[in-house]
């Protein structure tokens, strides 16, 4: 790993936070790159060198500091909602190519980009189109690039398995009837992945996808959270189009718990893909749900 300093785009946000927090125990500098960077002297980072510094993807002009003099960047930048300006274009494509755009100009040796499985150029979804755009730009700007692709990221504080915790209500409803393959992975794991990936030659310039050691359906990791809560809630298949319904009237709201492109998402399997390299290349065992859940989501009587 790089003695220069890191700098970790979007290091405030879930994934970034656990990034940023593995990074700094190495005792490299690491340098937060947010919109607000005075919110980072109140996030528990732990022990470690950490520098918040300003810098929007969607802004180019507030890259190229960002990462001048730095040895490695890391961007994890992502949003499930596009509002005005910040579309998922602008975030997940241009953003990301500008990221590592500036980077190769400024001679940074290592990028490790987030990206997220199922991307697909021919996709319905604007949010996937823009992720597969991103790791185009990516891939054209900075060759050498690691690029990984989580499934849904758990843990602690996600926006998983906590919103299911958080519908306490006697019918719980399904995406469609609860079939769709996902392969959750643990937020800690995703963070070792980027300190790996960082010391591993051999997964420069490749894509790594990172699944959990287990596929689920949808409705087992309902039940799963309802079984960890002790509560005795049905759970109730609703239709896809009943959900994109419900997401274009939320949308009107500032911060819209469903948007479509997540009922578009909720689709699609997201498991890791035959032949892709794992968390094996990177020498990880990743961590089962049925381990991680009970830290954060408690039991309550039913």
């Amino acid at each position: 790993m790089t003695d220069r300093p890191i700098v970790v785009f979007g290091g405030s946000g879930f994934i970034g936070r656990e990034i940023v927090r593995r990074l700094a125990v190495q005792g490299t500098e690491v340098r937060v790159a947010v919109r607000r960077p005075e919110r980072v002297a109140d996030a528990d980072y732990g022990s470690g060198k950490i520098v918040a510094i300003g810098a929007d993807v969607w802004r180019p002009e507030t890259i190229e500091p960002a990462v001048a003099g730095c040895g490695a960047v890391v961007n994890t930048v992502g949003h499930y909602v596009a509002q005005g300006a910040k579309t998922f274009e602008a975030i997940h494509g241009r953003g990301a190519g500008d990221v590592a755009r500036y980077s190769s100009q400024a001679g940074v040796q290592q990028l490790v980009h987030i990206s997220g499985l199922g991307t697909d150029a021919d996709s319905e979804s604007p949010y996937v189109r823009a992720r597969a755009s991103g790791e185009s730009q990516v891939r054209s700007a900075f060759p050498g690039a690691t690029i990984l692709r989580p499934s849904v990221v758990f843990g602690p504080g996600d926006a998983f398995f906590n919103r299911l915790a958080s519908v306490a209500a006697p019918l719980v409803p399904l995406f469609g009837r609860g079939e769709t393959r996902l392969q959750p992975v643990y937020v800690g794991d995703v963070a070792e992945a980027v300190a790996r990936a960082l010391e591993t030659p051999a997964v420069a310039g490749q894509v790594v996808e990172l699944g959990g050691p287990r596929v689920y359906p949808y409705k087992a990791l309902v039940r799963m959270v309802l079984d960890q809560l002790g509560r005795r809630s049905a759970v109730i298949p609703v239709r896809f189009a009943v959900w994109r319904v419900l997401a274009q009237l939320l949308s009107v709201l500032p911060n819209p718990p469903l948007s479509p492109d997540q009922v578009t998402l909720m689709k699609q399997d997201n498991v890791v893909g035959d032949g892709a390299l794992t968390f094996a290349a990177l020498g990880i065992e990743p961590k089962f749900v049925e381990k991680i859940l009970p830290t954060y989501v408690g039991r309550r009587s039913s």
